[in-house]
C-alpha cells in the first residue's frame, strides 16, 4: 500500500516532468524553426515543415523529473542515476544523428553504449523474471544482454515514430501499464521513473499530435526508448516489457525482415504508404517497399493519419493489457 508521502513525491514527479516539458517544448520548437532545423511533413500535402530535435524538450522534462527524484527517494540514487545517465546518452546519440545523420549500422552500435551507467553502478539483477517458472540464473549472460536490450528498445521506438504522435501517444499508455505494474510490485522508486516518463511523452503528445506543431527527432525517441529499455532492467519486468513493446517489435521484425537489413528512413525510395489526393494514406503496393505497422493497418483500406495512429495506439493498450496479464503470471508462477 503506498504511503500518503510517496504518493505526493511520485504525483510531485509527474508534475514536474510534466510542466518543464510542456512549457519548454514550444520554446524548443520556435529555436529550431529559427536555426532552420526542420523536417517535411511527409503525410500532408501541404509539404509544410515543422522543427526537428524538440525531443530536448523530453529530456529537460525527464532530467528535472529526475532530479526531484533524487531529493524525495534518497535511498534509490543509483537507480535514479543509472537511469538518467542511460536516458542522456542515448538522448546525446539522438542529438548528434539529427545534426549528422549516422549509419544505419554505427546507431545500433551506439546506442548500446548507452547501458554503461547501468552496468557501471550494478543497478541490474541478474534473474529474470519468466511467467511459471520464476527468477533464472544468468549472472554471465544477463550484462552481455543489456546492451542488446538497449538498443533493441531505443531504435524500435525510434522506428515507431513515422506520423503525428505515435511514438509519445504509444508510449503514454505504455508507461501507465509499467507503473501500475511497478506500484503494484512495490517498487516505488522504479515507478517514480516510469511516471516521469508517462508525464513527459503527455505533454510532448500535446504539441506532437495530428495536426503536429513540432517533431520529437532521434535525440527524443532513443531516449525515450532507452528509458523503457532501463526500466523492463532497473524494475526487473523484463519479460512483461517485451510484450507492453509487442507493436514496436513487430514495426521493427517487419521493416527489417523485408528490407532485408538494417536501414534509416532516409534511405528507402519506395514508401511504405503513398498520399492520396484527398489526404488519406493507402498502404504502397509495391514489393519492395517496407512492410510497417502503418502498412498493415492500411492493408483494409485508405485511412487518414489521425485514425492510423489511432490504431497504434489501440495496439499499445492491447499490448499494455496484455502486458498486465503477464505480470499476473509472473506472480502464480513465484507462488
Amino acid at each position: 500500500m503506498l504511503s500518503l508521502l510517496s504518493t505526493a513525491s511520485i504525483a510531485l514527479v509527474f508534475a514536474v516532468s510534466f510542466i518543464v516539458t510542456f512549457v519548454t517544448t514550444p520554446i524548443v520548437g520556435k529555436l529550431m524553426q529559427e536555426h532552420g532545423i526542420t523536417g517535411k511533413d511527409v503525410h500532408k500535402s501541404t509539404g509544410r515543415k515543422l522543427p526537428e530535435m524538440c525531443g530536448l524538450a523530453m529530456l529537460m522534462g525527464l532530467t528535472a523529473g529526475m532530479a526531484f527524484c533524487f531529493i524525495v527517494f534518497p535511498d534509490s540514487i543509483r537507480e535514479t542515476a543509472a537511469f538518467v545517465g542511460t536516458v542522456l546518452i542515448a538522448g546525446t546519440i539522438g542529438f548528434v544523428d539529427d545534426l549528422r545523420p549516422l549509419s544505419a549500422r554505427i546507431k545500433p552500435l551506439l546506442t548500446a553504449v548507452a547501458c554503461v551507467p547501468i552496468l557501471l553502478l550494478g543497478t541490474y539483477d541478474p534473474f529474470p523474471i519468466i511467467p511459471f517458472v520464476g527468477p533464472v540464473r544468468l549472472t554471465i549472460i544477463y550484462p552481455l544482454l543489456i546492451p542488446v536490450a538497449l538498443a533493441v528498445t531505443s531504435n524500435a521506438v525510434n522506428m515507431m515514430d513515422v506520423m503525428n504522435g505515435a511514438m509519445a501517444g504509444t508510449v503514454s499508455v505504455i508507461s501507465v501499464a509499467v507503473a501500475a505494474i511497478l506500484l503494484f510490485s512495490g517498487r516505488e522508486e522504479t515507478a517514480a521513473l516510469a511516471v516521469g516518463l508517462l508525464a513527459v511523452a503527455l505533454a510532448f503528445y500535446w504539441f506532437n499530435r495530428y495536426p503536429a506543431k513540432v517533431f520529437v527527432g532521434d535525440t527524443g525517441s532513443l531516449a525515450v526508448g532507452a528509458a523503457l529499455g532501463s526500466l523492463a532492467i532497473l524494475g526487473r519486468i523484463e519479460t512483461v516489457m517485451v510484450v507492453a513493446l509487442i507493436p514496436y517489435i513487430m514495426n521493427a521484425f517487419y521493416g527489417l525482415a523485408s528490407v532485408g537489413r538494417l536501414y534509416e528512413r532516409r534511405e528507402i525510395r519506395q514508401r511504405p504508404t503513398l498520399l492520396l489526393e484527398n489526404g488519406n494514406l493507402q498502404a504502397s503496393v509495391e514489393g519492395n517497399a517496407p512492410i510497417t505497422l502503418a502498412r498493415l493497418i492500411l492493408a483494409a483500406g485508405p485511412l487518414g493519419e489521425e485514425k492510423i495512429v489511432r490504431g497504434m495506439i489501440f495496439l499499445a493498450v492491447v499490448s499494455s493489457v496484455l502486458a498486465v496479464l503477464t505480470y499476473g503470471i509472473t506472480l502464480v508462477g513465484r507462488i
